[in-house]
């Protein structure tokens, strides 16, 4: 299938979210239009009011529920490809469905939606999650795509309103791509588009989208805040516990190169490496943070609580650990990016430095 070249109109849905606008932004300044989604029309102020420079290659289309048989029948028509990105992203959900259903209604709606309206459609683009790929383990291992998270659905179908609230949204992630690939296979021969999956680790990296508190955040950052900021996880989780981690402007990248490059096709993992939370206070002491433009981003761990007593309460900046060396740090949760590498381009990432600096620009502007 030809790649998607710049001047081509793509479609990005739930284009008000924390990774959908940076989609957005990276498709703009790559030369694409776009139509973006929104569930009502007071979304589209702050959105339309952002990209004012790009004039009329923005429209917005407001979609109310995604969940609707047809919800996105008008929104693909006359689209070069679709970047799919809403789907709901909590813990704070007691049933299940509450996260399952929206995730792969709306994920083989746009599909069906696609195959029924969008004659013009080449590609389209799905973001899902390595929450879909990993399973429990106490010891390293190395994750690829062929790696499914059953154990989720498993331990949802067993616990139901019980199982916690991490799973359940792991359960919605997997269950959704999964219902994606059978659509498309089961569909292949009557297609005119094919398939691809962007699936990152934890997302970080600076906001741009229209939220006015850390709590209406998105998901990670609100994790990351509370974890670096205000002990959620106690001193010892800092050098005890991580995962993986990409920075939201290498994942938009990854978005656009996904309809860019012809050889793009399936599954793909996309992760800047594995961290423990302290690695991210030890970012905060590297020698380039005194370059930063204010005092607020050149913070370190035992100073930063004395910067804003508003945010930092006495004693609420998560203690370092002395002990910790990231050099010895063992990391149960590991990405081959192999494919990414080879189908995407994508060799280079935003160092984690980089990322901790930019996200305490942003909260600081944000007055966070």
């Amino acid at each position: 299938m030809p790649a998607v070249p710049a001047g081509s109109k793509i479609l990005v849905t739930g284009a008000n979210g924390f990774v959908a606008m940076w989609v957005v932004r990276t498709l703009l300044q790559s030369g694409y239009r776009v139509r973006g989604t929104i569930r009502s029309d007071d979304k589209g102020d702050f959105i339309k009011q952002y990209f004012s420079e790009f004039g009329d290659k923005l429209e917005l289309s407001t979609v109310p529920d995604i969940e609707k048989d047809g919800a996105f029948d008008e929104a693909v028509k006359d689209v070069d490809a679709i970047e799919h990105t809403a789907s709901p992203y909590h813990y704070g959900a007691d049933d299940p469905a509450e996260l399952i259903q929206p995730a792969i209604k709306g994920t083989v709606g746009i599909l069906k939606s696609a195959m029924r309206c969008g004659s013009s459609v080449k590609r389209i683009v799905i973001t899902t999650s390595t929450a879909a790929v990993v399973r429990p383990t106490q010891e390293p291992l190395l994750f690829n795509e062929d790696d499914w998270n059953n154990d989720s659905i498993r331990q949802v179908e067993e616990e139901g309103v019980n199982a916690p609230g991490y799973i359940k949204y792991f359960a919605s992630k997997t269950l959704a791509e999964k219902a994606a690939f059978e659509f498309y296979n089961e569909n292949r021969d009557s297609v005119k588009w094919d398939l691809v999956t962007i699936a990152p680790p934890y997302v970080f990296g600076p906001t741009i989208n229209d939220v006015q508190t850390i709590s209406t955040a998105n998901t990670s950052i609100v994790e990351w805040y509370e974890t670096i900021f205000e002990s959620a996880k106690g001193t010892l989780a800092l050098s005890k516990v991580g995962n993986a981690w990409l920075d939201v402007r290498d994942l938009a990248l990854a978005h656009v190169r996904a309809i860019q490059r012809q050889e793009a096709q399936g599954r793909i993992i996309v992760s800047s490496g594995s961290f423990k939370w302290h690695d991210f206070c030890e970012s905060g002491h590297t020698p380039r943070a005194n370059e930063l433009s204010h005092p607020y981003s050149r913070m370190t761990v035992t100073s930063a609580k004395s910067l804003s007593p508003r945010i930092y309460r006495e004693n609420a900046f998560t203690p370092a650990d002395p002990n910790y060396d990231p050099n010895k740090a063992v990391h149960e949760l590991n990405f081959d990016t192999s494919k990414a590498e080879r189908l995407l381009g994508m060799t280079e990432y935003i160092p984690l430095d980089k990322c901790t600096r930019d996200m305490l620009e942003d909260f600081h502007g944000r007055g966070w």
